[in-house]
């Protein structure tokens, strides 16, 4: 473990550069970007549409791979694994949560909220998780319906629940209430705040809403492709 690494508790982000190449222009999302998550806090990043927030957490949950810098989770270094470890890494250690549910059409909502279980091999007790993080999110009762039978604010109940049920130590929100209204995205930002407090989870959103960023311990800003931030109640 490097130096740097070794004095960052949960989450460390060591100068992160990440470029993109749109015809003959090379546009710059990340440059030498640094930010340290310490273990159990949330963390909302806020900036502006394109400025490259939904990159960073696809970078932090091993998606994409950076061009430069390290990214360090609970002591590990996601920047020096292969593309199969990664994959393992992000379906045993982060729970991801979309602007659009992106749930699947064809499985019911308690098969979508088993899939992680499935993909990660867990077996011991999944019915039983299933069940009590549906029961959590007041959709029990909705077990066997498909997606398409759900309210926005239902499918995105349903994608919190299969965000936890695998028990990640990351939970990575991109634009969770974007696609909702006012009152059901409030209601949703505190079903989702409870149940990763309740877990003792650390999460990352990325927002471009200052009143969903309250819901967070601190709050970075992504300007120019740097982090910068305060806390939350500091705003």
């Amino acid at each position: 473990m490097s130096s740097g690494a070794a004095s960052c508790e949960f989450l460390c982000l060591q100068n992160l550069s990440k470029s993109f190449t749109e015809g003959e222009r090379v546009r710059e999302v990340l440059v030498n970007a640094c930010a340290s998550i310490l273990p159990g806090e949330s963390v909302a990043i806020l900036g502006k549409s394109g400025s490259g927030k939904s990159t960073l957490l696809n970078l932090i949950s091993g998606i994409d791979q950076v061009d430069s810098g390290e990214i360090w989770v609970n002591g590990l270094n996601l920047t020096a694994m292969s593309d199969n470890q990664r994959t393992l890494f992000r379906r045993q250690n982060t729970g991801f949560i979309f602007q659009f549910y992106n749930l699947i059409p064809t499985l019911t909502v308690w098969e979508n909220v088993m899939l992680p279980l499935e993909l990660a091999g867990i077996r011991e007790d999944s019915n039983a998780r299933v069940e009590s993080l549906l029961a959590e999110v007041e959709l029990l009762d909705r077990r066997k319906t498909f997606p398409d039978r759900l309210s926005g604010g239902e499918q995105q109940r349903v994608a919190i629940a299969r965000a936890l049920v695998h028990d990640p130590l990351l939970v990575l929100a991109d634009e969770p209430t974007g696609n909702l209204d006012e009152d059901t995205g409030r209601l949703v930002l505190e079903l989702l705040d409870r149940l990763t407090r309740k877990a003792g989870k650390n999460m990352i959103m990325v927002t471009h809403s200052l009143d969903a960023a309250h819901y967070a311990d601190r709050i970075l800003y992504l300007r120019d492709g740097k982090l910068d931030g305060a806390k939350a109640g500091d705003i």
